[in-house]
């Protein structure tokens, strides 16, 4: 039977963890009441949308990358 481990680098990490953030700041923007709704509702969208795409491929390259052999 095959274990199905992912082995990440740090600056993969780091990148799913920007992406993350971005997707939940953005998240939180468009459903809190801080700022202007106009500038609220720009920012929250562009930043979930950003989070969200970016979120696609680095999900291939982790999905997709080959684990060394021993």
């Amino acid at each position: 039977m095959m274990s199905n481990v992912k082995t990440l680098t740090i600056p993969e990490i780091a990148m799913i963890a920007a992406t993350r953030g971005a997707l939940g700041f953005g998240a939180g923007l468009l459903l809190a009441d801080k700022l202007q709704q106009p500038k609220r509702k720009t920012l929250g969208w562009s930043l979930f949308l950003t989070g969200l795409a970016s979120t696609i491929p680095i999900a291939m390259h982790v999905f997709r990358k080959e684990e060394p052999t021993t």
